[in-house]
């Protein structure tokens, strides 16, 4: 049976055969007794995206008191959660991810742990995964941004919205009249600056 480790848009947790293309953690949010999760969902405000593979390393999933590892479709998938590239498993981007988050949002120099303050107020509304509104037209924004209308999430690409599942991503032919932004504006900023999500295989098709 699937473990309740894969992250949706929404940055809630569940359960599904389907792989992604990345891992990362909250810190230590699950029993490794039972490999299930805690009541909490995270327990710092650090939330990273990491290598699935990494200098042949191997961790058994949930099964020592240690990070809890999760499982993203992609990494606009993990950044409309709320997360942002490792410095350690992914030090090349996530100093470029910086870099570029630097220049969207019009600051000098910034810590990691600034940031992920910044972060843990826009992903979050008490608790809740919190939804802004967007900045310009769905067909202006960035390949990689991700919006959310009812219960669907949508990537953007080409300035098309395709429908997420853990699968993959899939065309839809709904009008999006009142998508709202799931990206954290300002993940959203240093992707307009250029910084390029990783996207499934299914976003070219």
């Amino acid at each position: 049976m699937p473990l309740q480790n894969r992250v949706t848009p929404t940055g809630d947790l569940i359960a599904t055969p389907h792989r992604g293309l990345f891992t990362g953690n909250r810190g230590i949010i699950h029993d490794p007794a039972t490999k299930t999760l805690l009541k909490k969902r995270w327990s710092s405000p650090a939330w990273i995206i990491c290598l699935c593979e990494f200098r042949g390393w191997r961790r058994p999933v949930m099964a020592r008191r240690s990070w809890t590892e999760l499982f993203f479709l992609d990494e606009a998938t993990a950044f409309a959660a709320g997360h942002r590239p490792c410095f350690f498993c992914r030090r090349d981007d996530a100093t470029r991810f910086r870099s570029l988050w630097q220049d969207g949002n019009g600051v000098k120099t910034i810590s990691a742990k600034t940031m992920d303050a910044v972060l843990h107020s826009e992903r979050l509304d008490r608790g809740r995964k919190r939804l802004h509104a967007l900045p310009m037209p769905l067909a202006e924004l960035p390949d990689g941004a991700m919006v959310q209308q009812g219960e669907e999430s949508f990537l953007v690409t080409q300035g098309k919205a395709l429908l997420w599942s853990p699968a993959g991503y899939a065309p839809d032919a709904r009008t999006l009249d009142r998508p709202m932004l799931l990206t954290p504006p300002s993940t959203l900023r240093a992707v307009i600056a250029g910084y390029q999500p990783v996207l499934h295989p299914t976003a070219r098709g």
